[in-house]
């Protein structure tokens, strides 16, 4: 059995969509016309959703927000007893969001067959990722399905939370930005070449400063498409390089080595590995395998290899501490809370603080960063003004002086 979506035409002209559940599209369709509906397009959703994600590499899944709250309403369900089945139903039809309907229907058919609700899920791998689905398997199988949900639940919140302070954030410095090369493109462009009409029929030596404005008015003006068109070709480019996995590991770890932007990747990284298996050992997750899907969400390439190479030491013997540490891009805090937890038999509360902590830390350097960046990009934006009123302004005044 699965959830098919249909469109169909009524006695009166009218379409209407819908999902129905049934063996097969022609079992759909027969449905339909028992319905007295014309059937115009019946599609399996799971088919759809594989259809989708083959098309776009990137293909868009349901929003953080609305995950989360779906997980929550799942579990609160769960808990009350409620068949999975059933809870899925209900899910279903109270939320607003038409995809994820069709997706919590083609998960709820799968149940009924018989299959667990991992299974389902694992449909859908552009929606519900690694951690998601080995978390929900775990709680299947410990018999705690609503509490791994919570804990779920949680975790989506707190990351729908960091990713809306970091955008807003940056919404202010990024407006004012574009807004400062707007104003100095616009001044070069316009205003500089009516100015320098004033001096043309002087014939005085204009100073060094006002020739390399109009020098930079010139170029802008004479070459602003060929500008243009060049950024928009690098930027071509260089998404065309960041395909190759040996060159975007190496942007990669370039970045790291950059003083504020490599601390603010290894930080976010960091607390995601951290929280990440820190759900996981929570639910039961072997560690082994709870490592391979912390890599998954990292998306940094040099650590998210290092996470690799790491659970690689640790069935190899290892510690979990000792692991992460020769990778060099963990900081000491997270590696002595993970070896104080493999000392006490505690890992899962160790990685819970650690978490929190880097959670935290990471929230402090993101505001004091941008809060410094605010008051730079107007002193920036007003020093590039008063250079260009200086070099028009120069000029005027040796022109008094020879006056006088």
């Amino acid at each position: 059995m699965g959830a098919y979506e249909y469109s169909a035409l009524n006695a009166k002209g009218a379409e209407k969509k819908g999902i129905l559940e049934g063996e097969s599209s022609r079992q759909i369709r027969q449905q339909l016309r028992e319905q007295d509906l014309t059937p115009l397009r019946v599609v399996e959703v799971a088919q759809k959703e594989k259809q989708r994600q083959t098309r776009q590499h990137f293909a868009r899944g349901v929003s953080v927000t609305a995950l989360a709250l779906m997980t929550r309403q799942l579990a609160t369900l769960v808990r009350s007893g409620t068949p999975l089945a059933d809870a899925l139903t209900t899910v279903a039809r109270q939320t607003d969001k038409p995809r994820l309907k069709s997706i919590l229907l083609a998960v709820r058919a799968q149940v009924l067959e018989g299959h667990s609700l991992a299974d389902g899920l694992a449909q859908f791998p552009h929606v519900f990722d690694g951690l998601y689905i080995a978390t929900v398997s775990a709680g299947e199988q410990s018999g705690h399905l609503d509490l791994v949900l919570e804990r779920l639940a949680d975790y989506t919140e707190i990351r729908q939370q960091t990713r809306q302070r970091v955008q807003l954030a940056l919404l202010y410095p990024v407006i004012l930005t574009v807004m400062a090369i707007g104003v100095v493109t616009a001044l070069l462009a316009f205003v500089v070449p009516e100015v320098v009409k004033v001096f043309e029929n002087t014939g005085q030596s204009l100073p060094w400063l006002t020739r390399a404005l109009i020098a930079s008015s010139d170029f802008l003006n004479n070459n602003f498409i060929y500008i243009l068109i060049f950024i928009v070709i690098a930027v071509l480019v260089f998404n065309r390089l960041l395909k190759n996995i040996e060159f975007k590991t190496r942007v990669h770890r370039h970045l790291l080595r950059l003083p504020i932007v490599g601390t603010l990747i290894r930080g976010m990284n960091t607390a995601r590995l951290a929280r990440t298996l820190s759900i996981l050992s929570s639910s039961n997750v072997p560690l082994l395998e709870a490592m391979q899907i912390a890599a998954q969400v990292l998306t940094n390439l040099p650590m998210h290899n290092a996470v690799e190479t790491a659970a690689f030491r640790v069935r190899e013997g290892s510690s979990l501490a000792q692991s992460l540490e020769q990778s060099g891009y963990f900081p000491p805090l997270l590696i002595q809370l993970v070896s104080g937890g493999e000392a006490s038999g505690e890992l899962e509360n160790m990685l819970e603080h650690a978490a929190s902590s880097q959670e935290r830390e990471l929230q402090t350097l993101i505001a004091t960063l941008f809060g410094l960046l605010e008051p730079l990009l107007i002193l920036t934006m007003g020093v590039v003004v008063l250079v260009i009123v200086l070099a028009i302004l120069l000029p005027i005044f040796d022109l008094n002086q020879l006056v006088r």
